[in-house]
This record gives C-alpha cells, structure tokens and sequence, in this order.
C-alpha cells in the first residue's frame, strides 16, 4: 500500500550492516547513519536474515524513523538464505516498501514484478575482470547474482567510473540507467586522535616508531608484498605497519620478510579495533596502497582524512580515490613504489602541500553529499513511477 504523506518507505539489504565489520558493512552502515542525518523524510526498514552482531547492529543510529525487520519461523540458516533472496518480496510488499535498496549488489528474486521500485549497489566486478582471484564456483555464483541483479535493478549505482565501465564491459545493462555515486567514509578519519589516545594505540599494537602503513585484507590482489619489497631500500628506521584480515597468502608474505631479514622492520596486525585505526592512520608517515584492481580503495580516502600522503598503484580506480596529488605507480615495480614513499616521508620538499590539496579532493566523498545522491535516486525512481 502507498502512502499518501511525504513520508517514503525505502528498504535495506542489512545482512552486511548486522554481520560485517569492514568492507560491505562499513559502506551500509555509513550511508545508513548519514540518510538518518540529512533525510528525515524518509523511513528506513533494515531487512536482515538474523540479528547478527550486537555491536555493529548498535553502530547503526536509533532513531525513530529506522527499524530492523527479520524473517519469522526461519530459524535454520538456509531458510533464512531462502527468505533474503526469495521470500522477502512478499514482505516489503506488505511493508509498504517503495524502494529497495540492495546494498552489496543483490535483489530478492522477483522484484521487479512487485512494483517496488529497486536499487542496487555494485562495488566491483573483480570476480569477472580478475577471476584468477576466485575459486571456480565463487566467480560463477557472483556473476550468476550479478546477471540477476541486471534483471531486476531498476538503478543501478557504480561506486566508481571503473565500476560502472566494467559494469557496462561485462552486462547489456542500459547506461542511462547507471549512476556513479562515490562512497562515503567514516567521520572518525577526519577527528585528530589526542596525544593520550595516540600513546595508548602505540603501546596496544607495539608500533615502531616511524613507520609506513598498509591496511586491507591480505591477499594476493592487494598485493601487500610490493610493499615489503619496497621497504628494502627504504631507510633502516622506517618499518611497514600491515593491518587488515589474513589469507593464505600472509604465509607468501611472511617468507620473504623472513628470507631477507626483515622481521624487526614488519608489523603485521590482524585483530584491530576499528576504534584504534584512526590513532594508527594517525601516527604513520605515508600511506601505501598497491592493489592491483580495486572497485574503489576506500582505504585511500581514509589516509587522506587523516593527513597522510598516499602513494598506491595504476591499473583500476584508485586515482579516482585518491585525485591527482597521489602518487601511483605500477603494482609490479617495487624500484619506483620505494622511490615514491621516499618522496614523501617525514621533511620531503611538498609534502604538507600535497597533503593539504589531497585533503580537498577527497573533500567529494563527504557523507552527507553522498547520502543527499542517493536519496536523489530514491525520489528519481518514484517521480517516474507516478
């Protein structure tokens, strides 16, 4: 049933918000929070399997235009699974949901037909650009839901051009009905740690005392041991802090650090607060990115909120990210990642004003802007529908 208020009814896919502390969650949970604060026409319903974490589901704001909803009577997992891709249309109908918004690039099977209008964000397509990174059957499963989402989308949003272009390479999905919306960051970047804070953060994690910083999972398409190669021919007092979720390819990483007697100058760190990563960000002289292939690189925007240079790779999005006063070099020349972390360590010739005109560009990615294109796509889809 439409309502007949201004008030719009706008569905979440939430199973990341409730379950994943970085990546996906982190995208769902900032978007939701800034919506709250800048959107207060809007009645946002969170559709999630289960009620996942007690924590990440408390970063969400409580607010009275905001709920969860789960299924009922689906207590086993693959009941659930069913109800989030199939049987959850019949609810948003009931819900009097307007819009969905799929969040990690999925709809429910059957959405189209309903009537509720749909969106669907796609961060990547890395599982068709670079399926070397994939087993078999996830690069098959992922772009059988990808097609599918293609099916039913009525927008689709593209965090990034890269995004929408392999969008486009990959799919017949109209272009005109494609929307570049960048994603936002986490306001605690931008907050300058106090000394207090900073002192605690360094004695929890052991931080050396210069250092450069890594932070993304551990995999082989972020490519992290690039860096280590490159700190070879860095000066001897500067270490490589890396934090971010192991893979078997740490165990890659660890063996050269070990075969070159790099041990003292390696931090790797698994377990993280996301509270600490600010003071960590905070604390580190240069930021270094070397994936090969990104959707986006959220992680860069977050080193430039917090006032580091950034110096990351070529070959996918993460200009875009980070604007032209990073410097980007190619994912298998360590020669030239050394050179460039060397130009912009502590007292190299401009690199406060590197960091400040950095500061700016990213200025582009502010939540609320975001928040304000999103719900413009929300509205977009309504005025249509009328």
């Amino acid at each position: 049933m439409k309502n007949t208020n201004n008030i719009i009814t706008v569905g979440f896919d939430a199973k990341r918000i409730v379950s994943n502390p970085t990546g996906l969650g982190n995208y769902g949970r900032t978007l939701v929070n800034a919506l709250l604060a800048e959107e207060a026409h809007l009645m946002l319903r969170l559709y999630a399997p289960d009620k996942g974490n007690d924590d990440l589901r408390g970063q969400v704001r409580d607010a009275r235009n905001i709920c969860f909803c789960y299924p009922s009577h689906h207590s086993f997992r693959i009941q659930r699974d069913w109800w989030r891709h199939h049987g959850m249309v019949r609810q948003l109908v009931k819900d009097g949901v307007e819009v969905y918004h799929g969040l990690s690039g999925e709809l429910p099977v059957g959405i189209q037909a309903s009537g509720v209008k749909s969106v669907a964000t796609v961060h990547d397509l890395i599982f068709l650009r670079h399926p070397e990174y994939y087993s078999g059957i996830d690069a098959w499963l992922y772009k059988r839901k990808f097609l599918s989402t293609c099916q039913e989308a009525d927008v689709i949003i593209a965090i990034s051009e890269r995004t929408k272009q392999d969008i486009l390479a990959f799919s017949h999905y109209p272009e005109d009905q494609i929307k570049v919306i960048y994603q936002g960051c986490d306001t605690n970047f931008k907050a300058v740690a106090d000394s207090e804070e900073k002192r605690r953060v360094r004695a929890t994690h052991r931080l050396p005392r210069r250092f450069i910083l890594y932070v993304g999972t551990m995999e082989e398409r972020k490519n992290l041991l690039l860096a280590v190669k490159a700190l070879r021919q860095l000066p001897q007092e500067i270490s490589l802090v890396a934090v971010g979720k192991a893979t078997s390819y740490v165990q890659k990483v660890r063996k050269y650090i070990s075969e070159n007697g790099l041990q003292q100058r390696v931090r790797i760190l698994h377990s993280v607060n996301n509270d600490d990563l600010p003071a960590i960000y905070q604390q580190a002289e240069c930021f270094v990115y070397p994936s090969r292939y990104e959707g986006f690189g959220i992680p860069v925007v977050e080193a430039i909120q917090s006032g580091l240079p950034v110096v990351a790779c070529t070959g996918s999005c993460l200009e875009e990210a980070g604007g032209p006063d990073c410097i980007y070099v190619h994912p298998d020349d360590h020669q030239s990642l050394a050179q460039a972390i060397a130009s912009v360590l502590q007292g190299a010739v401009g690199r406060t004003e590197r960091i400040n005109r950095s500061k700016l560009y990213v200025k582009r990615f502010e939540n609320l802007d975001v928040a304000a294109q999103v719900a413009n796509v929300y509205h977009m889809l309504l005025r249509k529908s009328r």
